[in-house]
């Protein structure tokens, strides 16, 4: 039972697009009271930049202290040159996403755990080849467009600035084309080892009988074969390298032969120990990836690194004079391409029957709305869309320099006609398809309208609003509604355009069929597609180095995709979430040992799912007493129409089901219908019924099923669960609270009435 000398800390964490100290805080001037600069911990300030208490949290008899503090990560996403530059690197992080949207495999299931251990080899083996595509398009630019077209003795190109004397000494050329490219190599291993240094102990081991059979963000863990992986992706891109200049096997030098050979074997080394180096579970003892983890050692790593680099050194030498054009290079991508195809499909065809032995196990009893996008089957879907990004981008980062250059007797290689065409037909069917579904979806808007029928919840919480503000009301709440609805639906249509355009592209290289007449308009829309692709993007990093506020645009994409620790490709941004859930857990774990204090743990959009698996890790460390003090607000939270569907093995809703019930009612979440990133988490399937509110949800025990009709608080809220649905807009200004007119959506839930009574639930004072 609280007592007189019992206090709140109340500790928010944000989402994304970031904030400033002061807003999270709720104050004028906020100052750091922990942290190491990057993760930090802040509190409302005084004149003096002194920390200061909050403001008093009011309970049903009485006013309780309470403590405000917040944690600030956005740091570690956005500002400065690398990170403006991680843009970049968006395809290798859609592949690593991929990983983490893989259906749950179920438990002693020999046929699941198989197609769950092919699945897993195959997005490796693809984001494997995404490197190689990555580092040959660059080769194009910079060895085969520039070094041996461009910088060709006696070419037209660039003549003014490089003279002919320069162009025939020795090495340069060759040292031109591979330098640059050698350089991006390196400079991907070297962003692929950076990580966020954790300010905080280890976590203690889970207490015997607290661990629930699974929660929220369980395999949140940095994977041990990730500087593996990141040197076999090195080896690779080097071998390439060495691969492209060389003119094949059959040539008249024993020395480049010998040179081809070492880097086709490296090549070969590097997709073999991706495709056998599986998850941590391959380490036990009795598996055979023991061994395989033996022989790929540090010093193994670092002789292949090092051979790698003396290979293409040596092509470089070897080269002399370059010829005039590089026919591997179109070899390469071609190939490169069509391999990448073979693995999108096979694992596309691996993961049809894991989804479905996953959704007999997990969903097929839940309702529609909870169950995983596309049945479960949404990683192929971003792997293709990563896997064409990457190669639309550098088909589009050549054509622009081509154009740049203003040379009409460069060539880029063959393989990038079917690239253009590719683009250009996906174009088409992306219009196609969005007429079609704007079409269905005004007529639906429009048959809704005539009706006039409200949404359940708006026509209870404005019941007594003017018809004005209730037109608005339901206006905004039917907007956020099919935002949320049919957001999947939008992926699900980008990546079949862009899949029947790579069909058509790669049906007519098959056939060998020549671009007919009629298509020609699809591969110059094609062309200029991928130059505006390449040159908006490269201007958006520009501008984001220049100008540091234009960051957070770009930040918007590291914020969601960075989340992730590296698993099936190591070349991405360092996952931030290893860094802030253990602080995150710290900090409470500190304020606890104070045994009079509550810790209340609050998450705004994306920072709901940090703060959601920071209290489960409480959950399964901290002695009963102790859990006791621990609650949860979440606020405009994806927690449903989201995270659980798009990554169901990571956030299944069986575990938010099970972290609500070690809650026992401690878990809040405040909801607004007009919020498009944020609705329901622990209810579904409202409706009223005799002017109440009634539906499914999670029970204070841990189970689902029919709730007690919604109770109205005093600020207006009706309370279905443990979910607040506030009126939005506000109905009265609230004396002492600051006064937000129209409708917020998104934005402003710390300044609702309905924030302080929801903190004084999860800390157990009401």
């Amino acid at each position: 039972m609280p007592g007189s000398d019992t206090r709140v800390v109340e500790l928010r964490v944000h989402g994304i697009m970031g904030t400033t100290a002061e807003s999270l805080v709720g104050a004028v001037a906020a100052v750091d009271v922990a942290g190491d600069g990057i993760g930090r911990i802040v509190r409302p300030a005084d004149r003096l930049r002194r920390p200061g208490p909050g403001p008093l949290l009011r309970t049903s008899d009485r006013s309780v202290p309470r403590v405000v503090e917040g944690y600030l990560w956005s740091g570690m996403t956005s500002g400065g040159l690398s990170k403006s530059t991680w843009a970049l690197m968006f395809p290798f992080t859609l592949a690593n996403l991929a990983h983490w949207m893989l259906p749950p495999v179920p438990h002693d299931n020999r046929p699941a755990a198989a197609l769950g251990l092919v699945g897993r080899a195959l997005l490796r083996l693809a984001a494997l080849l995404l490197t190689v595509l990555f580092v040959t398009q660059v080769a194009v630019v910079s060895l085969d467009l520039v070094a041996a077209q461009c910088l060709a003795p006696g070419a037209a190109c660039m003549s003014g600035a490089v003279p002919d004397w320069l162009r025939e000494l020795r090495g340069f050329r060759p040292v031109v084309g591979l330098l640059p490219a050698l350089l991006v190599v390196l400079l991907l291993a070297r962003v692929s080892s950076v990580t966020w240094s954790v300010n905080a102990p280890p976590l203690p081991s889970p207490v015997p009988g607290n661990r629930p059979r699974r929660m929220p963000g369980a395999s949140l863990v940095a994977d041990p074969d990730t500087p593996t992986l990141r040197a076999l992706h090195t080896v690779a891109g080097l071998a390439v390298l060495a691969l492209l200049p060389s003119g094949g096997p059959f040539t008249a030098s024993p020395v480049v032969t010998g040179q081809w050979v070492a880097g086709l074997t490296l090549l070969v080394l590097a997709a073999l120990g991706v495709l056998l180096l599986d998850d941590p579970t391959g380490a036990t003892p009795h598996r055979a990836g023991r061994w395989l983890r033996l022989a790929l050692g540090r010093v193994t790593r670092r002789v292949l690194l090092f051979i790698s680099v003396l290979l293409v050194i040596s092509t470089a030498v070897a080269q002399e004079p370059l010829p005039n054009g590089l026919a591997d290079t179109d070899i390469t991508i071609e190939g490169t391409t069509g391999v990448l195809v073979v693995v999108c499909v096979l694992f596309g065809l691996v993961l049809i029957p894991a989804a479905l032995l996953a959704r007999r196990e997990f969903w097929a009893e839940q309702p529609r709305e909870l169950r995983p996008w596309a049945g479960g089957w949404m990683s192929p879907i971003v792997l293709v869309i990563a896997a064409l990004l990457g190669g639309g981008f550098g088909a589009g980062v050549a054509i622009t320099v081509r154009e740049l250059l203003g040379s009409n007797g460069l060539e880029l290689p063959a393989g990038y006609e079917p690239v253009t065409l590719l683009w250009g037909a996906a174009a088409a069917f992306a219009l196609v398809i969005g007429l079609l579904l704007g079409s269905i979806t005004a007529v639906h808007r429009w048959r809704r309208n005539r009706r006039g029928a409200q949404p359940p919840e708006s026509s209870l919480l404005h019941a007594d609003s003017p018809p004005a503000e209730q037109a608005t009301a339901t206006r905004a709440w039917r907007n956020a509604r099919f935002q949320r609805n049919h957001l999947h639906h939008l992926l699900l249509a980008c990546g079949a355009a862009l899949g029947l355009g790579a069909g058509v592209s790669i049906w007519m290289r098959l056939r060998g069929v020549g671009l007919p007449e009629w298509m020609e308009p699809f591969s110059a829309v094609g062309v200029f597609a991928l130059g505006f692709l390449a040159a908006a993007l490269m201007r958006a990093v520009y501008q984001a180095i220049r100008r540091p506020d234009l960051s957070r645009t770009l930040g918007i994409l590291a914020d969601l995709a960075c989340f992730w620790p590296r698993e099936s490709h190591p070349v991405v941004p360092p996952c931030y979430a290893l860094k802030v859930i253990p602080e995150l857990t710290e900090r409470a774990a500190e304020h606890l040992q104070d045994r009079s204090t509550r810790v209340v743990i609050t998450g705004h959009s994306h920072g709901s799912l940090i703060a959601v698996v920071a209290v489960s890790r409480l959950m399964e460390t901290l002695p009963p007493e102790d859990r006791e003090r621990v609650g949860l607000v979440t606020a405009g939270s994806p927690l449903q129409w989201a995270y659980p569907r798009a990554f169901p093995s990571v956030v299944p809703h069986r575990s938010l089901a099970e972290l609500h019930g070690e809650l026992d009612g401690r878990w809040r979440a405040l909801c607004r219908g007009t919020d498009p990133l944020g609705g329901a988490v622990t209810t579904w399937r409202r409706q009223v019924y005799d002017s109440k509110m009634i539906g499914m949800g999670f029970r204070p025990d841990g189970s689902s099923g029919p709730l007690t009709p919604a109770r109205t608080t005093e600020s207006g809220a009706l309370v279905l669960g443990s979910d607040h649905w506030l009126p939005d807009p506000q109905l009265q200004p609230v004396p002492g609270l600051r006064w937000s007119p129209g409708v917020r959506r998104h934005s402003d839930y710390y300044a609702d009435p309905e924030w302080d009574e929801a903190v004084a639930i999860a800390a157990g004072l009401m």
